[in-house]
């Protein structure tokens, strides 16, 4: 569990805001949950409240927080800066970044997984079969499974054999981190049914069916973050204006 002490009252809101970031992952404070309300969180980072709604406010910048009027302030994403190497989260909205995010990774992942059929040793081939697994054994179990969800989508592209794809795997991590987050284990079945077919396509150099397989998975993703982002908006057109 998260140790609080009391800090200077001049530090720094950036620096509030990473306590507070190291509180929601160290409590844990699961996606979904709301966090403490500022009059608590002022009283036990022993800073004032307008520090506290600063260090807030950085993080519904970086999309780990969603202040929901007349609801509280809610955990959404616990990507850290190390999980989003190139800041999209800041890009904000994080609804409308994941179908962003979705639009590039169909461009790319479908003829990743081509090229992969093309270029995998069979000691890659051992290696996916093990991380198709084990995001199975997490899934199941109820545990965590978002970073071998990344592992296991990250080794389809190094085995791409291309070297700008490999670049671009920062992209592909970032995406797959914020679909996580976003829908909640919601995609189990259909997660767990299309990377298995993904993985014995590519087992078999079935370049056609390891395209369809990835195809099917993104549009899983695509269908259900479309059904979030529109009760998002349903939920906030039902708030009253303010003023």
């Amino acid at each position: 569990m998260y140790q609080f002490e009391k800090m200077n009252k001049k530090l720094l809101g950036s620096q509030v805001e990473e306590e507070l970031m190291n509180y929601i992952l160290s409590e844990p404070v699961e996606i979904g949950k709301k966090i403490p309300n500022e009059f608590e969180l002022a009283e036990k980072f022993g800073v004032g409240r307008s520090t506290i709604r600063e260090a807030v406010k950085g993080l519904v910048t970086r999309g780990i927080l969603e202040v929901r009027r007349g609801a509280g302030t809610y955990v959404v994403n616990t990507s850290t800066l190390e999980e989003d190497p190139l800041g999209l989260a800041k890009l904000g909205d994080r609804y409308k970044l994941a179908l962003e995010l979705l639009d590039v990774r169909m461009m790319l992942e479908p003829d990743i997984a081509v090229m992969a059929c093309k270029n995998i040793t069979e000691e890659e081939k051992e290696q996916l079969e093990v991380l198709c697994g084990e995001v199975e054994q997490l899934y199941l179990a109820g545990k965590n499974h978002a970073g071998k969800d990344v592992e296991f989508h990250t080794h389809i592209a190094k085995c791409s054999r291309n070297r700008v794809v490999e670049i671009l795997i920062p992209i592909i991590d970032t995406a797959v981190l914020t679909f996580v987050n976003l829908t909640q284990r919601q995609l189990m079945k259909e997660t767990l049914e299309t990377h298995r077919a993904i993985t014995d396509s590519i087992k078999k150099g079935d370049s056609v069916g390891a395209k369809a397989a990835m195809i099917m998975h993104l549009n899983y993703n695509r269908q259900r973050i479309l059904q979030i982002y529109e009760k998002h908006l349903e939920e906030n057109s039902n708030f009253p204006s303010s003023g």
